[in-house]
């Protein structure tokens, strides 16, 4: 499937999504203009039209898949899911730049949302494959939106652990645990990062 029926077939089903929540009038409409500047922004930033070559996943993407840690801090509906969904299947399939391209696209048109930061910064590191100047930004920039949120600093342990600096992720997941309430639905994750790749012998 191209890159631009992807894109078209996520932003039918969200305003579809939409409507039958019973969303309509002028909330639709600037719903549908945000989905349209998303879509111009990808044809600006992205390359729908390349074909996707597969990489080899790491041991960080198999030991803690990124969707599901992304919901168990943030829950599977978020405002922009589709997004975070579009481009997380391009980096599935090997577009890891088109996976940021996207990204970029919806900050432009969300530039508050520390969710789709975090996702940035996720896609750059995965592009890269080891943490850069432009995703430690967009990491800093999430746990500014969302002061005190755990999810800011997991996920820059896990861009950590790809660098091969796995002794400050483990200090920073533990904190996140010694801090964070008892009943928290992400300790489990978190502790599933820890013994992981306590163990581990590297990063990839």
């Amino acid at each position: 499937m191209s890159g631009w029926l992807l894109l078209l077939l996520l932003a039918g089903a969200s305003l579809a999504v939409l409507w039958a929540l019973g969303t309509r009038g002028a909330l639709l409409q600037l719903t549908a203009a945000a989905l349209l500047l998303g879509g111009a922004g990808y044809a600006l930033g992205g390359r729908p039209s390349l074909r996707g070559a597969p990489k080899a996943a790491d041991s960080v993407g198999n030991a803690i898949p990124l969707t599901r840690a992304r919901h168990a801090f943030f829950g599977n509906f978020g405002a922009n899911e589709h997004w975070l969904l579009l481009s997380e299947s391009l980096a599935r399939r090997g577009r890891s730049a088109d996976a940021a391209g996207i990204l970029r696209a919806a900050i432009r048109a969300h530039p508050h949302d520390s969710q789709l930061w975090i996702g940035l910064g996720n896609a750059l590191v995965d592009h890269a494959r080891v943490i850069t100047p432009p995703a430690q930004l967009a990491f800093d920039r999430a746990a500014e939106l969302a002061p005190g949120h755990p999810a800011p600093s997991f996920f820059l342990g896990l861009a950590l652990v790809r660098s091969g600096d796995r002794a400050t992720a483990l200090r920073m997941w533990r904190r996140l645990l010694a801090e964070g309430p008892p009943d928290a639905s992400w300790r489990p994750l978190v502790e599933d990062a820890l013994a992981a790749f306590s163990r581990a012998p590297g990063p990839r």
